[in-house]
């Protein structure tokens, strides 16, 4: 009896002669997600950053903001020289250190909250707010207006402290500190009956901590994503994505020979013995359409 040829063989042969259809991985492309309307303080945050603007040194500043939906309250204005991950991290941590933490925070899909080319459009930064227990919220893409509140406190932030821009760094921090105190204590917004933000936001009561890495009692097994994005099984090694590196991720095999991959409580996609990559899931940030 002729032991029949591996799959993988028959596959090249079939491949080499044009006859295999290619899959096509499908693309992120970015939509919205639901969007909440807090009623109290801390049960959403806002951040995006103020367009860049020239500095009379000549050097570029991206001031990144992060506002408390309820009540107005401006958490903080950094001026920064790129909108790099690692200088959101240390202004986020900062001000989770000072302020506790919120229900989610909102934002656009631009880099560094999302990464256009990662599964989701999930990022670094984003991947630690899940971390944390802080749900992610993100405007449909073109609708500015759906983060309006916060993008009204930057034409009264572009008017009173960038122009003219200072000549360095720590004189428009400065500026932008100064801003912060009057907005927060001295200017009475209408829509809170005339009271300051200062006086209607109190701190979060849940306090910044170093998150325990995640269990998965109805997996499979745990798996510590590596440094370059990918699961390492025996000698395989499949592409999951880069921002995931470090985490760990439940795997579970939902069908013969087809595994599931989750990571907290959100299916990110399946691998099966053929594969090299996961391939998404439904989006578990967006809502089914019907």
């Amino acid at each position: 009896m002729i032991k029949p040829p591996a799959k993988s063989t028959v596959h090249a042969v079939l491949d080499r002669h044009g006859l295999v259809k290619r899959r096509k991985r499908r693309r992120y492309k970015a939509e919205g997600t639901l969007l909440s309307d807090a009623q109290a303080p801390n049960g959403l945050w806002c951040a995006d950053y103020k367009g860049e603007f020239l500095l009379g040194n000549k050097q570029y500043c991206y001031p990144l903001t992060v506002t408390d939906y309820r009540s107005r309250y401006l958490l903080a204005c950094e001026g920064l020289d790129s909108t790099r991950s690692t200088f959101a991290f240390s202004v986020f941590e900062r001000v989770f250190k000072d302020y506790g933490l919120p229900r989610a925070i909102r934002t656009d899909n631009g880099v560094p909250f999302s990464s256009p080319n990662a599964l989701f459009g999930l990022s670094r930064l984003s991947v630690w707010w899940l971390r944390l227990g802080i749900q992610i919220e993100r405007i449909q893409p073109g609708h500015p207006e759906q983060n309006g509140r916060h993008e009204r406190m930057h034409l009264t932030l572009k008017k009173e402290a960038t122009k003219p821009a200072s000549f360095n760094f720590l004189q428009q921090q400065g500026r932008f500190d100064d801003f912060l105190e009057v907005y927060n204590n001295q200017r009475p917004h209408q829509a809170l009956n005339g009271n300051y933000p200062g006086e209607v936001y109190t701190p979060s009561t849940r306090e910044y901590y170093h998150p325990e890495a995640p269990e998965y009692p109805f997996h499979d097994r745990t798996i510590r994503v590596t440094q370059c994005g990918r699961i390492c099984i025996g000698n395989r090694k499949i592409n999951l994505s880069t921002v995931l590196a470090g985490q760990f991720v439940g795997i579970r095999e939902v069908a013969d020979k087809i595994w599931l991959v989750s990571f907290m409580e959100y299916d990110l996609g399946f691998f099966d013995e053929e594969a090299g990559r996961v391939e998404p899931a439904s989006n578990p940030f967006v809502p089914e359409k019907c």
